[in-house]
Protein backbone atom coordinates (compact mmCIF):
# COMPACT_ATOMS: atom_id res chain seq x y z
CA UNK A 1 0.00 0.00 0.00
CA UNK A 2 1.27 3.43 -1.26
CA UNK A 3 2.12 6.15 1.83
CA UNK A 4 -0.24 8.50 0.08
CA UNK A 5 -2.92 5.91 0.91
CA UNK A 6 -1.96 5.18 4.03
CA UNK A 7 -1.86 8.65 5.49
CA UNK A 8 -5.43 9.19 3.53
CA UNK A 9 -6.75 6.39 5.24
CA UNK A 10 -5.40 8.14 8.58
CA UNK A 11 -7.43 11.40 8.12
CA UNK A 12 -10.49 9.75 6.96
CA UNK A 13 -10.31 7.66 10.04
CA UNK A 14 -9.22 10.36 12.20
CA UNK A 15 -12.16 13.00 10.70
CA UNK A 16 -14.70 10.17 10.55
CA UNK A 17 -13.87 9.58 14.42
CA UNK A 18 -16.23 12.65 14.95
CA UNK A 19 -18.82 11.40 13.66
CA UNK A 20 -18.34 8.04 15.20
CA UNK A 21 -17.64 9.90 18.79
CA UNK A 22 -20.66 12.27 18.38
CA UNK A 23 -23.19 9.02 17.76
CA UNK A 24 -21.46 7.18 21.00
CA UNK A 25 -21.63 9.67 23.08
CA UNK A 26 -25.09 11.15 21.73
CA UNK A 27 -27.00 7.50 21.87
CA UNK A 28 -24.62 4.85 24.24
CA UNK A 29 -23.07 7.45 26.55
CA UNK A 30 -26.52 9.48 27.16
CA UNK A 31 -28.56 6.57 26.21
CA UNK A 32 -27.83 2.79 27.01
CA UNK A 33 -24.63 3.46 29.14
CA UNK A 34 -25.58 6.36 31.30
CA UNK A 35 -25.12 4.71 33.95
CA UNK A 36 -21.10 4.63 33.15
CA UNK A 37 -21.19 8.41 31.52
CA UNK A 38 -23.26 9.86 34.63
CA UNK A 39 -20.03 9.94 36.82
CA UNK A 40 -18.48 12.88 34.30
CA UNK A 41 -21.74 15.41 34.93
CA UNK A 42 -21.50 14.83 38.41
CA UNK A 43 -19.28 16.90 41.24
CA UNK A 44 -16.88 14.25 42.53
CA UNK A 45 -13.68 14.83 43.85
CA UNK A 46 -12.34 11.32 42.68
CA UNK A 47 -8.88 10.61 40.60
CA UNK A 48 -11.35 8.36 38.33
CA UNK A 49 -14.62 8.04 37.33
CA UNK A 50 -16.79 5.49 36.00
CA UNK A 51 -16.84 7.20 32.62
CA UNK A 52 -13.21 6.96 32.24
CA UNK A 53 -13.92 2.94 31.78
CA UNK A 54 -14.69 4.56 27.75
CA UNK A 55 -11.42 5.22 27.03
CA UNK A 56 -10.40 1.64 27.56
CA UNK A 57 -13.44 0.27 25.33
CA UNK A 58 -12.18 2.83 22.63
CA UNK A 59 -8.91 1.45 22.70
CA UNK A 60 -9.27 -2.04 22.42
CA UNK A 61 -10.22 -2.07 18.91
CA UNK A 62 -7.69 0.60 17.77
CA UNK A 63 -5.01 -1.35 19.42
CA UNK A 64 -6.83 -4.46 17.82
CA UNK A 65 -6.43 -3.07 14.11
CA UNK A 66 -2.74 -1.43 14.44
CA UNK A 67 -1.99 -5.16 15.48
CA UNK A 68 -3.82 -6.73 12.24
CA UNK A 69 -2.33 -3.78 10.15
CA UNK A 70 1.36 -4.87 11.69
CA UNK A 71 0.88 -8.25 10.90
CA UNK A 72 -1.92 -9.12 8.51
CA UNK A 73 -3.39 -6.34 6.77
CA UNK A 74 -1.84 -3.36 6.26
CA UNK A 75 -4.66 -0.85 5.32
CA UNK A 76 -5.66 -1.56 9.06
CA UNK A 77 -3.06 0.31 10.22
CA UNK A 78 -3.50 3.89 9.43
CA UNK A 79 -6.98 3.09 10.58
CA UNK A 80 -6.19 2.07 14.09
CA UNK A 81 -3.44 5.07 14.07
CA UNK A 82 -6.09 7.56 13.00
CA UNK A 83 -8.57 6.15 16.10
CA UNK A 84 -5.45 6.54 18.34
CA UNK A 85 -5.15 9.80 17.57
CA UNK A 86 -8.10 11.21 17.32
CA UNK A 87 -8.15 9.31 21.22
CA UNK A 88 -5.28 11.14 22.38
CA UNK A 89 -6.32 14.91 21.17
CA UNK A 90 -9.84 14.11 22.36
CA UNK A 91 -8.10 12.77 26.06
CA UNK A 92 -5.27 16.54 25.88
CA UNK A 93 -8.70 18.29 25.17
CA UNK A 94 -11.55 17.43 27.43
CA UNK A 95 -9.52 16.05 30.15
CA UNK A 96 -6.55 18.18 29.93
CA UNK A 97 -7.38 21.58 28.87
CA UNK A 98 -11.84 21.38 29.83
CA UNK A 99 -11.79 19.85 32.69
CA UNK A 100 -8.15 20.37 33.95
CA UNK A 101 -7.36 16.97 35.02
CA UNK A 102 -3.74 17.06 34.05
CA UNK A 103 -2.12 20.40 33.06
CA UNK A 104 -1.49 21.15 29.08
CA UNK A 105 0.40 24.14 28.84
CA UNK A 106 -2.13 25.74 26.76
CA UNK A 107 -4.39 28.76 27.81
CA UNK A 108 -7.10 27.68 25.91
CA UNK A 109 -7.79 31.49 24.72
CA UNK A 110 -7.45 31.41 20.86
CA UNK A 111 -10.72 30.88 18.85
CA UNK A 112 -10.48 27.86 18.36
CA UNK A 113 -10.28 25.81 21.58
CA UNK A 114 -12.69 28.95 23.23
CA UNK A 115 -15.34 27.75 20.69
CA UNK A 116 -15.10 24.01 21.92
CA UNK A 117 -14.41 24.90 25.59
CA UNK A 118 -17.56 27.04 25.10
CA UNK A 119 -19.42 23.92 23.69
CA UNK A 120 -18.09 21.17 26.25
CA UNK A 121 -19.43 23.36 29.07
CA UNK A 122 -22.70 24.04 27.93
CA UNK A 123 -22.59 20.39 27.07
CA UNK A 124 -22.44 20.12 31.35
CA UNK A 125 -24.62 22.71 31.51
CA UNK A 126 -27.60 19.92 31.96
CA UNK A 127 -26.51 17.32 34.62
CA UNK A 128 -29.42 14.44 33.39
CA UNK A 129 -29.01 12.28 30.13
CA UNK A 130 -32.04 14.63 28.52
CA UNK A 131 -31.96 17.82 27.49
CA UNK A 132 -28.02 18.18 27.11
CA UNK A 133 -26.33 19.74 23.73
CA UNK A 134 -23.08 19.70 22.25
CA UNK A 135 -22.04 16.28 21.99
CA UNK A 136 -19.50 16.71 19.12
CA UNK A 137 -15.55 17.69 19.60
CA UNK A 138 -14.30 18.94 16.54
CA UNK A 139 -16.98 19.93 14.85
CA UNK A 140 -19.07 22.49 17.56
CA UNK A 141 -21.94 24.83 16.58
CA UNK A 142 -21.50 28.37 17.87
CA UNK A 143 -22.28 29.26 21.97
CA UNK A 144 -25.08 31.44 20.68
CA UNK A 145 -26.61 28.64 18.65
CA UNK A 146 -26.02 26.23 21.52
CA UNK A 147 -27.30 28.66 24.23
CA UNK A 148 -30.68 29.16 22.03
CA UNK A 149 -31.05 25.20 22.22
CA UNK A 150 -30.68 24.72 25.38
CA UNK A 151 -33.31 27.62 26.44
CA UNK A 152 -35.16 26.05 23.85
CA UNK A 153 -35.20 22.54 25.68
CA UNK A 154 -35.77 23.96 28.94
CA UNK A 155 -38.55 25.97 28.28
CA UNK A 156 -40.26 23.04 26.00
CA UNK A 157 -39.31 20.42 29.36
CA UNK A 158 -41.18 22.94 31.54
CA UNK A 159 -44.27 23.01 29.83
CA UNK A 160 -44.66 18.91 29.87
CA UNK A 161 -43.63 18.79 26.09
Amino acid sequence: MSLMVMILLFVATFLGMEVFAWAMHRYVMHGLLWRWHRSHHEPHDHVLEKNDLFAVVFAAPAIVLIAIGLHVWSWALPVGLGVTAYGLVYFFFHDGLVHRRFPTGIDGRSGFWRRRIQAHRLHHAVRTREGCVSFGFLWVRSARALKAELFQKRGSSSNGA
